[in-house]
């Protein structure tokens, strides 16, 4: 095994990144708080999913806990518990991640049973079609959330071709059809250590934080990664594309705007966008916010947000407001981007507003398991931890110019996809 030692940035110390012959990556670094959390995330998510078996990584996950040859169903979850530990998942287009937070006398001992059960789920049939009913429920409470359906309704309007369009959940009927082996086999083929990294971070030497994960896996599988073949990134609009939709639960209308933006695999042109995002509508003084909701009153909410993915990502604008002002909101916020795309944004906004998003990024990473995810999403989705380094210098060395140019590029007030939610009339 060789370790390299990463350079150090300001406010982040530099961990230790280790790759071992099976393929695995092992990010390490000790932190000065009574904690140790490990994650372990697979490159996998619902986008590398055929329409045929949408659903498939999220339901694994799990199906994950339902028990190994050496940890029947529901033990790791008793000795997770008698010691105060904390275990999760979560599933995502891009990945999915499993975590575990301990004490650090205790990690030697939990650590290695995440690992058992992410390598080694059975799978079993009976325990299959009883989480299936559970993932079925799953579906229905999220069709029944209207922000919920909001977003999938936006996402279906933001991409016609990229698995971004569909549900991390899947379909009802496709997940009433998946069977134990399909899943079985989607295990075996994408749960390699080739294809995981395994961040440790908390107060225990980095040795020993790697040793003891690096025994977790010394069984390595003998079968390889398919190829994974990956959509072109989507062009972006050259019309308005809208769609108006009747929600008989909403109170009031949701309007959704959203651009396709740079991706992961374009790191360096999210930045601009980053703070596009924070200028326009996040906080009270943000422009939409303040003119929109504080100045006019047309919207109950409104917000910006930059969301990175893999592939492709997508500036979304979404307002919550009476179905009368939907036209009116809409335009103003039109109005909006022509003038981010016209005139620069004053020193003043730009260094505020760098300030905010740098030390968001900042203050979102100062514990073992905010440490960690950085770390794994990034070296998990980029192999590269650059960028949990140096985001706050990239957003500081931002200027207006970038900003001006972002917007011509991206943020088109001609072109761009709108939903509109309307409140059935009484």
């Amino acid at each position: 095994m060789t370790a390299t030692f990463l350079p150090q940035f300001p406010r982040l110390n530099a961990p230790t990144l280790q790759h071992l012959p099976n393929g695995l990556t092992i990010v390490a670094e000790q932190m000065p708080v009574e904690a140790v959390n490990l994650s372990l995330w697979i490159a996998i998510g619902s986008a590398i999913e055929s329409d045929a078996i949408n659903g498939m990584a999220h339901f694994l996950e799990h199906m994950i806990f339902k028990g190994t040859k050496q940890l029947p169903s529901g033990e790791f979850e008793r000795r997770i518990e008698e010691r105060g530990a904390v275990t999760n998942a979560a599933t995502s287009q891009d990945y999915t991640h499993y975590y575990i937070t301990t004490a650090p006398q205790d990690f030697a001992e939990l650590a290695p049973l995440q690992i058992e059960v992410v390598l080694n789920s059975l799978i079993p049939d009976d325990a299959f079609e009883r989480e299936r009913l559970v993932i079925l429920e799953e579906i229905r409470r999220f069709e029944d959330n209207p922000r919920r359906r909001t977003f999938q309704q936006a996402m279906q309007t933001a991409f016609e071709h990229l698995p971004y369009r569909r549900s991390v959940l899947g379909p009802t009927q496709v997940i009433s059809e998946l069977q134990p082996q399909q899943m079985r086999d989607f295990h075996t083929n994408w749960y390699q250590p080739s294809n995981m990294t395994a961040v440790a971070v908390g107060n225990l030497p980095v040795e020993e934080l790697i040793q003891i994960v690096a025994d977790g896996f010394t069984v390595s599988r003998s079968q390889g990664l398919r190829n994974i073949n990956l959509p072109e990134s989507e062009l972006p609009f050259t019309s308005i594309v809208r769609r108006e939709l009747v929600d008989d639960s909403l109170q009031q209308a949701r309007l959704v705007m959203v651009w396709r933006v740079p991706g992961l695999s374009q790191i360096h042109q999210t930045y601009a966008l980053d703070v596009l995002a924070a200028i326009l509508g996040q906080g009270r003084t943000s422009r939409l916010v303040k003119d929109l909701r504080e100045d006019r009153g047309l919207v109950s909410q409104i917000s910006a947000s930059n969301m990175t993915q893999k592939l492709q990502g997508t500036f979304y604008i979404t307002a919550t407001l009476p179905t009368e002002n939907l036209a009116t909101v809409e335009a103003r916020i039109a109005d909006h981007l022509h003038i981010i795309q016209t005139e620069p944004v004053k020193e003043a906004e730009l260094i505020r507003v760098r300030t905010q998003v740098a030390n968001r990024f900042v203050f979102g990473n100062e514990t073992p398991s905010d440490r960690s995810g950085l770390y794994g999403y990034y070296q998990s989705m980029l192999g590269d931890l650059e960028p949990a380094f140096n985001y706050p210098a990239s957003i500081h060395t931002l200027d207006t110019a970038d900003l001006l140019k972002a917007a011509q590029l991206y943020l088109s007030s001609t072109a761009y996809g709108v939903v509109a939610l309307k409140p059935s009339q009484s």
